[in-house]
């Protein structure tokens, strides 16, 4: 075996492999083109033709687009009635805007453990945290593999509890044969770049509550109580704000962009899917690493590929690992730094040590690449890489 890049051999690949990237092909291009030549840039049908194409696809209701996830976190947060004096359960283990939407309507955040084999929040641990002041859970699919939703519904309902359901990493998952957006009260959605679709910078929330539906739209238009685009077509110029509201509106660009996109979502959960599986194949004789359980009645949208590292069989900590395949030109990344370590969090007074499960998979995690535009050669690059590094490390 030739020696390590990050010890002067020859790396993998000549490249950088990042992590997750976009796909925009010549029809994605086409889509904003006709969207430039039109009438409406933002505001306009497009809007409301996206909010369909999502919806539809999901088996939902009411769609409503915002202009990023984190967007549509906060929307969903003041649409469930949150605020100051209620207590919202969350994971420590996600993106920061997973808690940060709880802070934005004046909640506090609790944080929940983990189950250590799916990372994705306990119920367990939910129940563990409930008071007189919990109002809400904020379920997140970690990596693209839905939650316990069943289990999370039953509490719900034992308690009179709201569930958003942060879908960020999954979109076109589905749990006991149910589309995630069908599974709680409130559904978000990311289309980052490095998401299953994209819309540049944008988001959804899914619900099967008009009225719930109403009030975001209303939202993320400043509170006004008619949109632009309703007023233009019935010749209207009278318009109330009636609640304090944000400018989260995605313009007709991006959902132009995102409709091309969600025609190619089956064809690219399916290379997600092959790609994860052929991952699992390659590393079954690595026992220095292992990934994440696959739960039964799942079938994972795999927005990451997370293995986690076993360290009573390595030489080295993961920075050793993670730097080493780096310099093989892997875009290895680590999702993610529990939120109570952050030190925002850590200066609201939350202590580390409260969330084992998750604190001790935290320093264990790697995320490997895995996008739709991978080609076979680079899916072979990463498992070359990741054998290379693990055999160079093994004790």
């Amino acid at each position: 075996m030739s020696d390590l890049a990050i010890l002067g051999g020859a790396p993998i690949r000549k490249t950088l492999l990042n992590y997750g990237h976009q796909w925009v092909d010549d029809q994605d291009i086409q889509a904003i083109v006709d969207v430039l030549k039109g009438d409406w840039l933002t505001t306009g049908p497009a809007v409301g033709a996206f909010e369909n194409a999502v919806s539809s696809y999901l088996g939902v209701k009411e769609g409503v687009a915002v202009n990023s996830g984190t967007a549509a976190l906060h929307a969903a947060t003041h649409a469930a009635g949150l605020g100051k004096g209620d207590e919202v359960i969350v994971t420590p283990i996600s993106f920061v805007a997973s808690a940060n939407c709880i802070l934005y309507v004046g909640a506090t955040p609790v944080f929940a453990d983990v189950d250590p084999e799916t990372l994705n929040i306990s119920p367990i641990e939910i129940e563990k945290q409930i008071t007189h002041k919990t109002k809400a859970i904020i379920a997140v699919d970690y990596a693209g593999q839905p939650c316990d939703h069943a289990a999370i519904r039953k509490i719900a309902e034992d308690h009179r509890l709201i569930v958003i359901e942060d879908a960020s990493h999954a979109l076109g998952a589905t749990y006991c044969n149910q589309p995630v957006g069908t599974l709680q009260d409130l559904t978000t959605f990311s289309f980052h770049p490095v998401k299953h679709i994209t819309t540049g910078e944008g988001g959804m929330v899914v619900t099967n509550d008009p009225s719930i539906a109403k009030k975001m739209r209303s939202f993320r238009t400043h509170g006004v109580d008619v949109d632009f685009h309703k007023r233009a077509e019935e010749n209207l110029w009278l318009y109330d704000v009636v609640k304090l509201g944000y400018n989260y509106r995605l313009p007709d660009i991006s959902c132009a962009l995102g409709i091309s996109q969600m025609k190619k979502l089956d064809q690219w959960l399916s290379r997600r899917r092959w790609i994860a599986n052929h991952y699992r194949e390659a590393f079954e004789d690595l026992p220095e690493i292992s990934w994440l359980r696959t739960m039964d009645n799942c079938n994972p949208a795999w927005h990451l590929f997370v293995i986690k590292l076993n360290f009573d069989r390595l030489r080295v900590g993961r920075k050793e690992i993670f730097q080493a395949l780096r310099a093989e030109n892997i875009g290895v990344n680590v999702h993610y730094i529990p939120i109570p370590w952050l030190k925002f969090y850590q200066d609201l007074g939350y202590a580390r040590g409260n969330w084992p499960a998750a604190e001790q998979a935290y320093e264990q995690i790697l995320s490997i690449p895995i996008f739709p535009a991978m080609s076979d050669d680079d899916v072979e690059d990463v498992i070359k890489s990741v054998r290379k590094v693990i055999g160079y490390f093994r004790r």
